[in-house]
């Protein structure tokens, strides 16, 4: 295998059409399922869509429909209610899926390692242009806060900042190759050291609600509703909705600490067509394959080595031969490689669209099993594909390991304006403790000496002691209900990790959250079967007889004490994530009418008392005795405030009277009562140039 450096894919997360997540998304692929969603009249006419523009006979009612993409556990993350319905959907889905990619890869996502970097990229969306154009909105929270809460430049800097990531931070935007084009960036900034983990990929919700589209002969668009790449009935695409993120970290650091490994990373390359193609939106042959030939080179590999390429694979009639034929020239002397596109199954999503291919790719060689391109039957003669080194997947098979090296995959994304990218993986290496080198540790709940969180130590040899202690928290008892039904459910399943394992993930790579509960057992068996009971009865259940008893540690968890769990030699393996439960937040969308404009107040007290209310979306007036911060008030929001006040009704307010732990009430009789000459009208006039 070559030297080359290498990063390892040690966390995916994503939200795919007809899938909540990773698990729903491979049992779909495996099992050849097309999550295109054909929508009747009634939910269309119910979502917005104008009836005049359903009726036209242009018109398909089809889409990779993303299932409760206005939905938020805005808590979560410090956001108001009144936040979160401004916030594009875009945000919403990346701020959860980063923190479940950050706990598939076994990280706490409020205390993730120093230096990790965000590489993402999201799509314009019908929230964010509506959101420019709503009055009401931006008189509430300014034009500056709506900006932040809605364009996509800031998305990167969101995720840093909500959960703390202290490495390079970038928002990255390449058209339809952007997500892919965040994951190059990233693996650059890893062999570079610029950062020593990394969050890369993208999302693309131009709506999150039931849309079709107007089909015009020769344009991209499928006729019919189906994505058909590379086959005889291909037609065009399909758009849809979907959010993806792999968590990236050097090969040699994962091998030494443990890590589990969905796939690596061997090499990677970008480009651009120039002007060597037919118009803007066309693709070129040469720039593709020039990408290809040099992720392989990166990777000290051959492509002719190849044994799948995860394409591009729009399923327009250009696109198609284009792509066939620049893949052709890279590949050559390859024999017997498979193609497939997963557009054929949820559609282009976009920005998303690169990422969502690497994570179907990732998922192949782990499970080592090649999924089929659906919706296609034979071939398009134009492609010739008898005289390229490439055959088209229609069934779900093994993927037989070659007689020399490793199971290889390459990935690639074109996006409008000529960008292309293209990705090496290989299969992940075997597991030290499937090897018998390491021996797989227990966590024991109340022995060993406690230590601090994420300090590595010398694993034991193995033997009978007390049980181990699994903990679990999240922000409901629901939740928490959820969670334990979804654990046990992955220590039933085959190949589940160790208990071990599964102590030493949860004990470090989760949040510590209100909510908590623990089982103590000392068999997977047991550990199931507990769970399943704290899932049947909620909140405070403790596993005891069947798991083996109680545990001091445990007790002081659930207490909510911040307990130092002893480390005894487990490692970070991939469990369930977090179960998000946020209500529905809605969306804006261009062409409704604007909410109406609350009536004008009596006097200037009540006036200054509604703006407060309305801007941190208190549910009355009884919420007046919180402070400030309590009631879900942050910096920005107090600096449009001093604004609101000065420019709507002549009072300055000082913002250190914000910081104050003050009831809101006095907080607004203070205003009233005391103005200050200089509001910090210094810092509102540059944020509101900037």
């Amino acid at each position: 295998m070559t030297d080359a450096p290498a990063v390892a894919i040690v966390g995916m997360s994503g939200r795919f059409p007809g899938a909540r997540d990773v698990a729903a998304f491979w049992a779909n692929l495996r099992d050849g399922v097309c999550s295109i969603a054909d929508f009747d009249e009634e939910e269309l006419l119910a979502d917005g869509v104008p009836a005049d523009e359903l009726r036209h006979p242009g018109y398909v009612p089809s889409k990779g429909f993303l299932a409760d993409a206005d939905r938020f556990e805005h808590e979560l993350f410090g956001f108001g209610a009144a936040e979160a319905r401004a916030l594009d959907p875009q945000l919403r889905q990346l701020l959860e899926t980063a923190w479940s990619a950050l706990e598939d890869a076994g990280h706490d996502p409020r205390a993730a390692p120093d230096r990790t970097g965000v590489y993402v990229g999201g799509e314009p969306s019908d929230h964010a242009l509506a959101a420019q154009l709503d009055p009401g909105l931006r008189a509430r929270l300014g034009p500056l806060q709506v900006r932040m809460f809605t364009d996509r430049e800031f998305m990167a800097g969101w995720l840093s900042y909500r959960l703390n990531l202290t490495g390079p931070s970038m928002t990255v935007q390449t058209a339809c190759s952007t997500s892919l084009a965040t994951v190059h960036m990233a693996v650059q900034a890893l062999l570079l050291s610029e950062c020593d983990l990394a969050l890369a990929g993208g999302v693309s919700i131009d709506s999150p609600y039931r849309r079709g589209y107007l089909y015009e002969p020769g344009g991209i668009f499928s006729p019919d509703g189906r994505c058909r790449p590379f086959d005889e009935k291909a037609g065009g695409t399909v758009g849809g909705n979907g959010v993806g993120l792999v968590v990236l970290k050097r090969l040699e650091d994962a091998l030494a600490d443990g890590d589990a490994i969905h796939a690596v990373v061997r090499g990677t390359a970008l480009s651009n067509d120039g002007a060597g193609r037919v118009g803007f939106t066309a693709p070129g042959v040469d720039g593709q394959t020039t990408a290809i030939v040099e992720a392989w080179a990166a990777a000290g590999l051959e492509p002719a080595d190849a044994q799948f390429l995860e394409a591009h694979g729009t399923g327009t009639d250009l696109g198609d031969r284009i792509e066939v034929a620049a893949a052709a020239a890279a590949f050559a002397g390859a024999s017997g490689c498979a193609i497939g596109s997963v557009k054929s199954n949820v559609g282009h999503l976009n920005a998303a669209a690169g990422v969502t291919g690497l994570i179907k790719a990732a998922l192949m060689l782990r499970h080592r099993t090649m999924v089929p391109t659906v919706n296609v039957t034979r071939p398009h003669p134009d492609l010739d594909l008898d005289s390229t080194p490439f055959h088209l997947l229609t069934t779900t098979a093994d993927w037989v390991a070659p007689a020399t090296g490793p199971r290889l995959a390459g990935v690639s994304s074109l996006g409008i304006g000529g960008t292309n990218v293209h990705v090496v993986l290989s299969e992940p290496p075997v597991p030290a403790s499937s090897t018998g080198t390491r021996a797989a540790a227990p966590w024991r709940g109340d022995s060993g000496p406690a230590v601090a969180r994420g300090k590595e130590g010398p694993a034991p040899v193995l033997g009978d002691g007390p049980p181990l202690v699994l903990p679990l928290s999240a922000r409901t008892p629901a939740q928490l209900a959820t969670a334990a039904g979804r654990l046990a459910e992955a220590l039933r399943a085959p190949g589940a990790p160790s208990l071990a394992d599964v102590a030493c993930t949860l004990a470090t790579g989760r949040a510590a959250l209100d909510t908590r509960a623990y089982v103590a057992a000392t068999t997977r068996a047991e550990a199931a079967a507990a769970l399943a009971a704290l899932a049947a009865h909620g909140e405070g259940a403790v596993g005891e007889a069947a798991a083996g008893g109680r545990s001091a540690l445990g007790d002081a968890w659930v207490r909510g004490e911040d307990v130092a769990w002893p480390q005894t030699g487990g490692r970070r393996v991939h469990l369930p994530t977090y179960p998000f439960a946020g209500e529905h937040h809605g969306a804006l969308t261009v062409g409704a009418p604007p909410p109406p404009e609350p009536e004008q107040p009596l006097d200037t007290r009540t006036a200054v008392t509604e703006l407060f209310l309305t801007t941190l979306d208190l549910a009355g007036r009884q919420d007046l005795t919180r402070t400030y911060f309590a009631a879900g008030g942050d910096s920005l929001t107090a600096v449009f405030l001093v604004g609101e006040l000065r420019d709507r009704f002549g009072l300055e307010a000082p913002i250190e009277l914000f910081l104050e732990e003050l009831p809101l009430e006095e907080l607004i009789s203070r205003v009233l009562s005391d103005p200050d000459d200089d509001p910090l009208g210094d810092l509102l006039d540059e944020l509101e140039s900037s």
